[in-house]
């Protein structure tokens, strides 16, 4: 297949629509992963089922099978995305990917208003499949970086792209609680506003954003062509040192990061004396709002020492974090102190990962596929991580020794980054 079709770099308009994107999904993993629903399913499984949640025969602690729902999610789009990736690169459309599972995730995100434990399995459903439209989603979204922005405006633009998502986050989520104290509006229908959002703004991004490049390769399968550019993929990154040793410590660090994002909450609800409901949510918020300034603030550290330098420095920060977080976080103060500390680290070392992997690619048309295995070696390592401490919580019977297990992601992460070659000068 060949096609002629191009995408203009550094287009405003185009940057505007795929940064709009971060806004219109982002309420997902503020609302749903991190602040209200984790609240919400944490408190309604302790009081209607004792803290025990049975499904197929089996019992187990409620945050525990919550972690095991998430990392099935992570694995089904493990499996699903080399599929997918093959038959976008080979059409050229991103677009009609991003559109299926960004409508998987809104419409399962509003089935969560559904709720009940009585039917927990069902009510869980709706929970994975909504985490799935959301990390599927953004393998195609992920995939347009390199095709809209050249490569010494990356950083600012996935920077850009993060700190609109926490902005439109946290608008919505302030609108909530706002709604919740002021008209007493019941807290399940915010999964309702995150369904609405989410898909009411994210035509914008599926109106104003081009389908994508095709690949020039001519394939008889589009749908086997994925698994294949997977292991192509793999063959061809075993040669690149920079790449391959990046991946290797981000595979390690992110499942912290991103295990970090989904257990805090849980962690703090059952760890924390003290500390109410509004608290919590509060705290997100934080991270919020200290996250737009860490993203931007570690893409202009990045411009001055360079990406692999600025990520090493956070990454020890995210270590002395954890190990804080061990041994002296009991207390909603210090609980606040460690929000605000995670808020200036998440959104730097989450912009900073995915512009720096765009950078160290390759010369290719076949991007999706580049940021399938990306996003595929991602979610093992996410569904690893969250697994791991679900299960350490478990065998343990204490969810605060699950944070030994994200301190080991860290050192791992670090040490591996620390032997990646210097950038090109």
């Amino acid at each position: 297949m060949n096609t002629s079709r191009t995408i203009q770099k550094d287009n405003p308009q185009t940057i505007k629509a795929w940064t709009f994107y971060d806004w219109a999904n982002s309420v997902y993993p503020l609302i749903i992963s991190s602040a209200i629903f984790p609240i919400f399913y944490e408190r309604k499984t302790q009081t209607e089922l004792g803290g025990v949640v049975k499904f197929m025969g089996m019992e187990f602690i409620n945050t525990a099978f919550y972690s095991y729902v998430v990392a099935l999610s992570y694995i089904i789009v493990a499996v699903a995305s080399p599929l997918l990736s093959g038959v976008a690169d080979y059409s050229g459309d991103k677009k009609r990917f991003l559109r299926i599972f960004c409508f998987l995730g809104g419409i399962s995100s509003m089935a969560l208003t559904f709720f009940d434990t009585s039917y927990i399995g069902l009510s869980m459903l709706a929970l994975l499949l909504a985490s799935v439209g959301y990390w599927g989603s953004l393998v195609f979204y992920n995939a347009y970086l390199p095709e809209i922005a050249s490569e010494e405006k990356q950083d600012k633009v996935s920077a850009k792209g993060f700190a609109m998502g926490y902005l439109g986050s946290s608008i919505l989520l302030i609108l909530i609680l706002v709604l919740n104290k002021m008209a007493n509006f019941p807290i399940k229908y915010a999964f309702l506003l995150v369904g609405i959002w989410w898909l009411g703004f994210a035509q914008y991004t599926l109106i104003r954003m081009p389908k994508g490049l095709a690949s020039t390769n001519y394939i008889d399968s589009p749908f086997s062509k994925g698994f294949k550019e997977l292991l192509k993929v793999f063959t061809e990154i075993k040669g690149m040192i920079r790449l391959k040793r990046f991946l290797y410590s981000y595979f390690f660090y992110n499942m912290g990061v991103q295990t970090v994002m989904i257990m805090a909450v849980p962690f703090a609800a059952k760890e924390i004396k003290g500390l109410k409901d509004s608290d919590l949510i509060v705290s997100i918020l934080l991270i919020q709002f200290l996250g737009i300034a860490g993203s931007f603030l570690m893409s202009r550290l990045s411009a001055v020492i360079g990406n692999l330098k600025t990520l090493t420095f956070v990454i020890f920060l995210w270590v002395l974090i954890c190990v804080l977080v061990y041994f002296f976080v009991y207390t909603p103060l210090s609980f606040y102190f460690t929000a605000a500390s995670v808020g200036l680290v998440m959104g730097g070392i989450q912009a900073l990962s995915r512009s720096t992997y765009s950078k160290f690619l390759p010369e290719t048309q076949d991007n999706t596929s580049f940021f399938s295995f990306y996003d595929v070696s991602e979610k093992i390592g996410l569904a690893i991580g969250t697994v791991t401490f679900g299960f350490i919580e478990e065998a343990t019977g204490g969810i605060r020794n699950s944070v030994l297990a994200l301190i080991s992601f860290f050192v791992i992460g670090f040490i591996a980054l620390v032997f990646v070659p210097k950038e090109r000068k």
